[in-house]
């Protein structure tokens, strides 16, 4: 057995694993591993009709009628026994064009629209973007809508304080170190006042909806509030050579951590729990690449969670928490909080439980997770995400020394009886089991196991790719400078110099190996720093630099390690 043709056949295997996986990523299926990304907008089908978006149905619940309507507003597969009325319908344009107010602190600048008392806007200033201007996340734009919305329902009566109606500013200003601003509404016999807080330095916002009973009207003693996040199906994607997640997700104390895509609400395919009990915590969110927003509600009470279609390329998570009925007078006040931020992993593990899941490594987080926590605190004592990638890298290497070591040992000991194995070749040409039976003999004399050059590399592999889902999920290399003209580790290296560093590392590696004896394999050989050197082009720098330096470290144990396998071949 041939360890070069081997390694070969295993390149080509993962290399064509990764295109089918793009295949299936681009065709809107399920990927075969790392997170799926939204497919391009579906078309409607002629059947189907453009509709306004509308309050939401109840959704089932254990302590709530669950009657719902057969409406295009309704939450996916709901039974219905009884039809309440249709609530009031509002386009996603309405809500900029009402009066407006804001409040800020200095991360996070939110504007409140008084149209439903919406967050339409959510600016994070110390992000900046390509045009140094601070990232809008949440925004209303020709191409982009995201938003977060909260109102009340029945199951009788929809005429209420909700999304859709005009919220009167009642009051705003500072008070121990927060900023806020009140909104109050009365309808239907209810008065509902939301409240946004925001402490200083903070992506959290505190929201409190105050509901009281103005009159006993019917339907106001089954009232729900309903808490969600309104967002287009486009995408979120910095190269077409990597994808990252974008759309819903959920979080329970059962299930943990679930992605939902796009594409399964546009099917009506979603599979998640219906219910998060009392007691329990449970949050839902919209993620997309470094960046995401959820709401986080108390866990006092059972919330019900829906995910539906709002509009054309508009969806909505939500969760819905029932209210106990109110004597006329009485009021309620159910406190919630509302994060839009990065997704920076320390500030996250402390906002909820399983927050941190957020920023997704997928199936290797068991593994990622450590290796961040590692990167982080190199960063602590170098103060340069650069350099703290430099160390980390040369850290791994010295764990899996020995493992390399073994492998590089492996190829010399290749490279040495590479012209007895041309040579029985050329003897056996015509014979291949005869071939490859001296062939297997000779490994035996000489005490070389072929797969001695695989198996350590293919133990590396989980931390491999971990790491590299690591250094492309931390918001923290954003803006992140390392020398010289890398000012921003988060994008390609502007004049591709690493990537160019990367090809030629890689076409050393590649003579420090010994030449595979078909010629087309060698050939493939040699190609290879080149077609890897064009992909690692429109890779972040972090990445690229991550590979130049693992490689030159590799570069160097291999050549010390030739260096002492031809000395003892010149004194046996």
């Amino acid at each position: 057995m041939d360890i070069k043709r081997t390694l070969l056949w295993a390149v080509l295997t993962i290399s064509g694993l990764m295109l089918y996986n793009n295949w299936l990523i681009y065709d809107g299926q399920q990927a075969l591993f790392g997170p799926t990304p939204l497919t391009p907008n579906v078309s409607k089908s002629p059947e189907q009709k453009e509709v306004p978006s509308g309050t939401p149905t109840i959704a089932s619940s254990a302590s709530v009628p669950a009657p719902s309507t057969p409406s295009v507003t309704d939450l996916p597969k709901q039974s219905t026994t009884q039809k309440p009325p249709q609530g009031p319908s509002l386009s996603v344009v309405g809500l900029t064009t009402g009066e407006k107010h804001s409040i800020k602190n200095e991360v996070l600048e939110l504007e409140i629209s008084a149209t439903g008392a919406s967050v339409i806007s959510a600016k994070l200033l110390n992000q900046l973007g390509a045009d140094q201007k601070p990232i809008s996340l949440l925004q209303i734009t020709g191409q982009n809508q995201y938003f977060a919305r909260s109102g009340l329902i029945s199951v009788v009566s929809s005429d209420l304080p909700n999304h859709t109606v005009t919220f009167a500013l009642s009051k705003s200003g500072r008070a121990e170190n927060k900023s806020f601003a009140s909104f109050v509404s009365e309808k239907g016999g209810i008065r509902l006042e939301k409240t946004y807080l925001l402490s200083d330095g903070s992506y959290v916002v505190e929201v409190e909806h105050r509901i009281t009973q103005i009159s006993n009207q019917a339907g106001t003693n089954q009232l729900v509030l309903y808490t969600e996040l309104v967002r287009d199906g486009t995408a979120v994607s910095d190269s077409e050579f990597y994808s990252t997640f974008t759309g819903p997700a959920l979080y329970t104390d059962k299930e943990k951590f679930t992605k939902i895509d796009f594409s399964d609400i546009e099917k009506n395919k979603v599979n998640i729990p219906k219910q998060i009990p009392a007691g329990e915590p449970g949050w839902i969110a919209m993620v997309q690449h470094y960046f995401a927003s959820a709401w986080l509600p108390s866990d006092k009470a059972v919330r019900d969670v829906y995910v539906g279609k709002v509009e054309q390329n508009l969806f909505r998570i939500g969760l819905q928490t029932p209210i106990n009925p109110l004597a006329v007078g009485a009021s309620h006040v159910e406190k919630t909080r509302l994060f839009i931020g990065p997704q920076e992993e320390t500030l996250l593990e402390k906002i909820a439980p399983g927050f941190d899941l957020i920023k997704d490594y997928g199936y290797l987080t068991v593994i990622a997770k450590p290796i961040f926590w590692l990167l982080e605190q190199i960063h602590s004592y170098v103060a340069n995400w650069g350099w703290a990638i430099v160390i980390l890298t040369l850290l791994i290497k010295l764990i899996f020394f020995p493992l390399s070591a073994a492998s590089y040992k492996s190829m010399a000991r290749m490279k040495e009886v590479q012209p007895r194995l041309l040579n029985l070749r050329e003897q056996f040409k015509g014979d291949p089991q005869k071939l490859n039976r001296a062939m297997m003999d000779l490994y035996k004399q000489e005490k070389i196991n072929p797969l001695g050059g695989c198996l350590p590399v293919v133990v590396q592999i989980p931390v491999f790719i971990a790491l590299y889902w690591v250094l492309l999920s931390s918001v923290e290399m954003r803006n992140a400078p390392w020398i010289l003209w890398i000012k921003d580790l988060s994008v390609p290296d502007p004049y591709y110099i690493l990537p160019v560093i990367m090809a030629v590392s890689m076409f050393v590696q590649t003579k420090l190996n010994p030449t595979p004896p078909d010629p087309l394999q060698a050939k493939i050989m040699m190609w290879m720093p080149i077609v890897f050197s064009v992909m690692f082009f429109f890779f972040p720098a972090g990445l690229v630099l991550y590979w130049v330096v693992n490689n030159i470290l590799s570069i160097a144990q291999q050549w010390q390690i030739n260096q002492m396998s031809a000395k003892r071949s010149a004194n046996k």
